[in-house]
């Protein structure tokens, strides 16, 4: 797993994914006491980060292997991202998602084209699930996030944070990335040590799912002792990545860790300051950056909104507890 790699990922994807924006608020600025620079991914295809991973996975595939179809498990937003890039390259897409997913999510997978399978994440391996699906049928799989070609392509976001930092002539700063896995953190990573080394990458995970912030602590994979119960799902995961884990030690600075509320709060800041739909677990870098400011150093701070897959309920609850 490397640079070339991601910068492979960025010619297949040029043309295809969205350069999302770097976004400003005084507002938030205020909050955070320093100024906070939102990369908001919730704008990109299928709302979330995870179709540049899903893109750059399925157009490196030879074209016999993708003909035969490709499977995915997710709970939400890497199933649309891998269910768009299927649909586009004319693959057929198996997606195995837990049958507590937000229920948008699971029918904007439908709608995209891909085969649901749901599963229970309390009692089943889905791991297990879609290496029987992956045999049976000749699918390959498409893991979340350790796997190179979607660590190659969420790294592509790194690439244009790189560039808008130089623009903006931001040197120093931390880049705090919402971090499940890691796929999203460490190819960002990768691709900041390249291309601006003095923004460094900062993994924010929600209280309880803190897997990755423990697992930077004791120098060794941790695993979390749940895998449900957050309103920040798109973000839960067992444990780090094998290949993510490794580049996160040798790259991250510690991980933050962010309470439900102060993701909902940084939910409803991002809609009435920035007229962005985040999703909790898109929104835990935010409100790192606004909660936990003592805990990060500098003038700037750059955060990305991963997501924007939120259920209305959910959002409406944020705007009404927050004053959205």
């Amino acid at each position: 797993m490397n640079i070339d790699m991601i910068r492979a990922a960025r010619e297949r994807l040029d043309g295809h994914v969205r350069r999302t924006p770097l976004l400003n608020s005084p507002f938030l600025d205020e909050i955070a006491g320093r100024r906070v620079w939102v990369k908001p991914e919730c704008l990109q295809h299928t709302g979330s980060f995870k179709f540049r991973g899903g893109w750059s996975a399925v157009s490196a595939m030879d074209p016999e292997t993708r003909k035969r179809g490709v499977i995915a498990f997710s709970s939400g937003n890497h199933a649309q991202g891998v269910a768009l890039a299927a649909a586009r390259h004319g693959a057929p897409a198996v997606i195995i998602m837990p049958s507590n997913a937000p229920r948008m999510k699971i029918d904007n997978t439908r709608a995209l084209g891909a085969e649901v399978v749901l599963y229970d994440r309390a009692t089943e391996d889905r791991d297990e699930i879609g290496a029987r699906l992956s045999e049976e049928r000749g699918l390959t799989l498409i893991k979340p996030y350790d796997e190179p070609e979607v660590i190659a392509g969420q790294g592509t976001c790194g690439l244009e944070i790189a560039e808008q930092a130089a623009e903006e002539n931001i040197t120093e700063a931390d880049v705090l990335v919402c971090c499940g896995g890691g796929g999203f953190a460490s190819g960002v990573a990768l691709a900041l040590e390249a291309e601006a080394p003095g923004l460094r990458v900062r993994p924010a995970e929600p209280e309880g799912f803190d897997d990755v912030a423990r697992s930077l602590i004791s120098g060794q994979i941790e695993r979390n002792p749940s895998l449900s119960g957050s309103l920040c799902d798109a973000i839960i995961t067992p444990q780090p990545g094998e290949i993510t884990f490794p580049i996160l030690k040798r790259l991250a600075g510690p991980g933050l860790v962010v309470s439900e509320d102060e993701a909902l709060k940084a939910v409803a800041l991002a809609f009435s300051r920035l007229k962005l739909v985040a999703e909790p677990g898109g929104a835990v870098a935010l409100a790192a950056a606004l909660f936990h400011a003592d805990e990060v150093k500098g003038d700037d701070v750059i955060a990305t909104i991963s997501g924007g897959n939120v259920d209305a309920d959910v959002f409406r609850m944020a705007l009404e507890k927050f004053g959205g």
